[in-house]
């Protein structure tokens, strides 16, 4: 018997007939599945969104269930964001997690909601003019080419 032929990573596997790609799938199967799989989790999405909807008007209409649903956002937004301002000297996501927090508040409390779209804004600001600087430190370096 003869050893079989391994080729290394970079070199992707031919088709094994015309018309399919390198796993032996033909070539549209992929993009109907990428599709389909898109479809249900808009359908999926809009079905939890319009269930999640119905759940909290049912909550408005008892006051009393309404006061603890809200103070429930309260907490846990408010702790967010508080773990979030904490986080934020230290190296990694504080200032997304206080954002997230926002997030949580701004379902209830519109004050929140302006405070959210706010930093959004202000984050996407600082993450543009991140990436110019970067890009001019790299245009402004010398190539290495050898």
């Amino acid at each position: 018997m003869s050893e079989p032929i391994i080729l290394p990573p970079s070199q992707p596997a031919a088709p094994s007939e015309p018309g399919a790609n390198a796993a032996g799938a033909p070539e549209g199967v992929g993009a109907a599945a990428k599709n389909l799989g898109r479809a249900v989790g808009r359908a999926a999405g809009k079905t939890a969104g319009r269930a999640a909807h119905g759940v909290r008007e049912q909550i408005r209409k008892n006051p009393t269930t309404d006061t603890v649903y809200r103070t429930g956002v309260g907490v846990v937004g408010g702790a967010t964001v508080a773990l979030g301002v904490v986080m934020i000297p230290l190296p990694g996501p504080g200032a997304l997690v206080a954002i997230g927090g926002l997030g949580i508040l701004s379902t209830e409390f519109e004050g929140a909601k302006k405070a959210r779209v706010r930093a959004t804004s202000v984050a996407k600001k600082a993450m543009g003019a991140a990436k110019d600087a970067r890009d001019r430190r790299r245009a402004s370096r010398p190539s290495t080419s050898a």
